[in-house]
């Protein structure tokens, strides 16, 4: 009966509702003990032909089970207000630490087992927190009061019963080790099926573009036998307990049944005396058999615990210390000093010394080819990761100094994988603000160049996007979530590779409205086409982590270095977002 830390975590924040939960179950079960001492008063009075009171008796005992049916009901209201706190206040917690801990998370963490965690996980926490646990306390307390009765009524009784109790209470303690690990096997084989299938969902098209839907079914029907298997062993172990606590019981009630009839036969109690210790050792054990079903309803919970707990104290790959709020009077100025940075297991470094300037309220390209280091600037521009050598700073301040997500909120992101919700298009523009007005809106879709497109479509602004924005090209999502960027009105705007699905024309287009729609902001460009980054104030080419070299278009072009031979290929190498 040792509760999880983690359940006990739950179980506090929630500890007004879970003790009103407590008490009502406690009197739900007071409910019983007084309809078995009204039956036990009735059976006397029949015994010996005393009818007189009876109908009063069966009257309280009618009184007593409607008191029980509207105390359940209150009961139930309340370990559900309790429950769903609880569950709603944990996904909560766990939803802003995903967000603390951002894309550096290790990689070796599935989002279809996160995606478990978060969902059945949480709703297991539910069920132990407003069912096993307000049952646990009542059986911990409800027992000892109904032996303590039946030793004034017949002392004998207690031979039979507190042997029997003892045993359906600790007997199944023998198995907790087992039924942990069987529990843990099946959590984890649970996330697994559960990793695989959204896997499989997602990856469809790529599944059947290479004809393996056939090869990825069958390891999903391998993964769904494993995850019955320790369904299976798991059951066995807990039936065991369950068979063990049944056996307690009934021997229980069977040895009171008999020591009543030896009392009866004796004489040594009461008519009265007699039925009350037959009624009250049925009572005895009734919270035992509760505690069981309620059990099986909260054992998710219980089993999910461990992984609840290694995803709420996961650390994030960057502390958060800082203390001063990103809120700059206006555009600030962004500076790269002598930062370098080596990837955990790399045999070399992604950046070494890279010094550059950008200007505030400017806009700057960064261009180089795969590997250059591109990405990894970003990266420890927005701390998913932070220098080992050197420092960023903004608006003369280290990045490390500003509050982790209010420096966050202060740089808008376009990047080349753009995620769309199942919204309407307004929704995902609002994400980014929500007070924005229809017109806000509409002067955003215009300078990112989509505004005529959304216009066109039956349901405007209103239109239901799909999953992902499925229902829309590459090129419309990037030029959707270019308009949410800008519709943020971040003082940093950082768009890496945010035009890459988007036709030279559109493009073309869309580089004309940019300088007017970021006006006010320092801009951070990385694009593959020489059309999005000749217009740049300022142009930094990366080489093998390093700045090759540094100036406007026109000047790089004169140095006839590594730059003009990208711009005499056509392009900014393609693959820029890899670093």
């Amino acid at each position: 009966m040792i509760v999880h830390p983690e359940l006990r975590r739950a179980a506090w924040r929630v500890r007004r509702p879970l003790l009103a939960a407590t008490l009502l179950q406690g009197a739900v079960t007071l409910t019983h003990l007084a309809q078995a001492a009204l039956l036990a008063l009735a059976l006397a009075g029949l015994a010996r032909g005393d009818t007189g009171g009876l109908p009063w008796l069966l009257a309280a005992v009618l009184a007593v089970v409607a008191a029980r049916a509207g105390l359940a009901l209150a009961q139930r209201r309340a370990a559900t207000r309790g429950g769903a706190r609880a569950r709603v206040a944990l996904r909560d917690e766990l939803l802003a630490h995903l967000g603390r801990l951002g894309p550096s998370w290790p990689a070796t963490v599935r989002a279809g087992a996160v995606r478990a965690t978060l969902v059945e996980g949480v709703e297991g926490v539910d069920a132990y927190v407003s069912r096993y646990l307000p049952q646990l306390l009542v059986t911990l307390a409800v027992p000892p009061l109904v032996l303590a009765a039946l030793a004034v009524v017949e002392p004998a009784a207690l031979l039979g019963l507190v042997p029997a109790l003892l045993l359906a209470l600790a007997g199944p303690r023998l198995w907790d080790r087992l039924l942990a690990a069987r529990g843990k096997e099946h959590w984890d084989t649970y996330e697994g099926l559960g990793a695989d299938y959204l896997e499989a969902l997602q990856g469809m098209p790529a599944l059947r573009a290479a004809g393996a839907v056939g090869r990825t079914r069958a390891r999903l029907e391998e993964r769904s036998a494993a995850l019955h298997r320790a369904t299976v062993a798991k059951l066995r172990v807990s039936l065991a307990g369950t068979g063990l606590t049944d056996l307690a019981v009934q021997g229980g009630t069977a040895a009171a049944a008999l020591l009543a009839c030896r009392s009866a036969v004796t004489g040594s109690t009461t008519a009265t005396g007699t039925y009350l210790m037959l009624l009250l050792a049925s009572e005895c054990f009734r919270p035992v058999r509760d505690l069981a079903r309620e059990w099986h309803a909260g054992y998710l919970g219980a089993s999910a615990a461990d992984g609840l707990a290694a995803l709420r104290t996961a650390e994030p790959a960057v502390p958060d210390r800082g203390t001063v709020p990103a809120h700059w009077p206006g555009p600030p100025e962004l500076r790269f000093e002598n930062v370098g940075f080596t990837y955990d297991g790399a045999p070399a470094p992604a950046l070494r010394g890279v010094s550059f300037t950008a200007p505030a309220g400017r806009t700057t390209a960064i261009v180089g080819p795969s590997g250059a280091g591109k990405s990894t600037l970003l990266a420890l521009l927005l701390r998913h990761h932070d220098p080992r050598e050197g420092r960023i700073t903004l608006d003369g301040r280290p990045t490390t100094a500003y509050a982790l997500d209010s420096l966050r909120r202060g740089i808008a992101v376009v990047s080349q994988e753009t995620y769309l919700f199942h919204a309407t298009i307004a929704a995902n523009l609002r994400l980014a603000r929500p007070d924005a007005t229809d017109a806000e809106l509409a002067r955003a879709a215009r300078a990112a160049g989509v505004h005529d497109e959304i216009a066109a479509l039956p349901g405007g602004y209103a239109t239901v996007l799909g999953e992902r924005g499925a229902t829309l090209s590459g090129g419309q999502r990037q030029r959707l979530a270019l308009a949410r960027a800008l519709l943020a009105d971040a003082p940093v705007l950082v768009l890496d590779e945010a035009t890459s699905s988007v036709d030279e024309r559109r493009e073309a287009d869309i580089v004309r409205e940019l300088p007017a729609a970021t006006r006010g902001r320092t801009v951070l460009v990385v694009a593959h086409r020489p059309a999005a980054v000749r217009h740049a104030d300022h142009i930094v080419v990366l080489d093998a982590g390093r700045v090759d070299a540094a100036g406007a278009h026109a000047g790089l072009i004169e140095a006839d270095g590594f730059y003009t031979r990208l711009v005499e290929a056509g392009r900014v190498p393609r693959g820029e977002l890899a670093a």
